[in-house]
């Protein structure tokens, strides 16, 4: 990696990243422990939304209740073990046990396909790991990125991941038919080993890079966070700037159910849903290679914000007018890499200028009780405005955007207000241990 910090490698990455020598290897790592956590969900993902069709469609609320339910169980377990165990122990095993469990689902599978119970089970877990997972990840690159460092390097981190969706769907759409769907929850398992390892990896850079005095965040994870398992929940709701989470699942309701109509078999449907993800995530690398880190540096990061619910207005009046699977899928893929390449870094941005329990706590709860609170919201509200058409949906879809927009507003503002000097440091570790 040494020769590569001054070779045709690193002016590529100065060129694409504007990544500075010393920050090269962190930034690499970064960028392949973000494929592999993807990769890992991705190949489950069609499975996972085909599963939901299993279940029902007419039922699928239910799902994101169970959902919530779930998410609200096991962030408080999350932070209990971050709070009795050193981060640097304790963030590999979360991939760890994520791919114990996508073993066991594999023999359930095996031992009663089809079955509708299982079905939930294994839609509400991945739907509740997944941000769990993803969350764990930000929160990490939260914590060895600076501000500045953030701005120009998120976006080309999080192409790493993209590409991994990218890959995942690909795979799944060539080779469903031949390997199984089953297979596919054991090479996500070895996807989520392989990330546990990359942990250490990454973990160990921030260490070096704070040994040779470059720019990261000025923490160590080997420590505890201490504190009790709810004090996320305490802090969310301490600060409004922590509070903001997104709501798209009108559209997903009305995509679940034109699929399940047009495509009768669980592979075919599954081939669909992969569809859809090959297209949005083939759009959200380019950006995020070349447009995101320009985009935030040129315009801020409130900017950035308010690209998803000025989208999502669009996108509902799309869905009033023609209801048909062709506009619903474009509309996705163009929500989605919107989200993936300009929405969500920004929204990770904000938390680098908090300390390690806003980082690893709170942030726990707003990527996954929150977001799921959303999702269940805009389920149930979804269910009920059903009778009254597309155009109904579309109708709730539009206030919810509105509301949306003022809280990226003031966040926005709120982030760029702040002072690098006045960012919490987390005490050392000694006196935490």
């Amino acid at each position: 990696m040494s020769d590569a910090t001054h070779g045709p490698f690193a002016k590529a990455l100065k060129v694409v990243a504007k990544v500075e020598p010393p920050e090269i290897k962190a930034v690499v790592l970064s960028f392949i422990y973000f494929f592999f956590l993807m990769t890992s969900y991705f190949i489950l993902r069609p499975l996972r939304d085909t599963m939901g069709t299993v279940y029902g469609v007419a039922h699928l609320q239910e799902l994101f209740t169970g959902t919530f339910i779930v998410s609200f169980i096991v962030a408080p377990i999350y932070a209990g073990f971050a709070s009795r165990i050193r981060l640097a122990t304790f963030l590999p095993w979360v991939y760890g046990f994520i791919a114990l469990t996508m073993v066991i689902f594999y023999l359930l599978f095996q031992s009663v396909a089809n079955d509708r119970w299982v079905a939930a089970a294994f839609f509400v877990w991945t739907s509740t790991f997944n941000l769990l997972t993803i969350s764990v990840f930000w929160s990490l690159m939260a914590d060895i990125y600076s501000r500045a460092q953030a701005k120009r390097l998120f976006g080309f981190i999080a192409a790493g991941g993209t590409v991994g969706t990218i890959c995942a769907p690909a795979f799944t759409v060539l080779f469903v038919n031949s390997v199984g769907t089953n297979t596919l929850l054991l090479i996500s398992a070895a996807g989520f080993a392989i990330t546990a390892f990359l942990v250490r990896t990454v973990e160990a850079e921030k260490r070096r890079l704070l040994a040779l005095g470059q720019e990261a965040q000025p923490t160590t994870l080997d420590h505890k966070l201490g504190g009790n398992p709810f004090d996320g929940f305490t802090l969310l709701f301490k600060s409004s700037y922590l509070l903001m989470t997104t709501i798209s699942t009108v559209i997903y309701f009305q995509l679940q159910d034109l699929i399940t109509h047009e495509f009768a078999t669980r592979a075919a449907r599954t081939r669909a849903f992969a569809t859809i993800d090959l297209a949005t995530n083939s759009i959200a690398v380019l950006i995020q290679l070349f447009g995101t880190g320009r985009f935030i540096q040129r315009f801020g990061v409130t900017a950035g914000l308010l690209l998803n619910p000025i989208i999502m207005v669009i996108a509902f009046l799309a869905v009033a007018f023609s209801p048909v699977l062709l506009v619903l899928g474009t509309i996705q893929v163009v929500r989605r890499f919107s989200e993936y390449a300009i929405a969500k870094p920004s929204r990770d941005m904000l938390f680098t200028v908090v300390d390690q329990q806003a980082k690893y706590k709170a942030k726990n709860v707003i990527d996954t009780v929150v977001y799921r609170f959303g999702d269940l919201t805009s389920a149930w509200l979804s269910h009920a405005v059903l009778p009254f058409g597309v155009a109904g949906l579309a109708v709730a879809g539009l206030v919810v955007s509105a509301i949306w927009f003022p809280i990226a507003y003031v966040l926005g503002k709120r982030y760029e207000s702040a002072r690098d000097d006045k960012v919490p440091v987390a005490p050392s570790a000694a006196a935490q241990s």
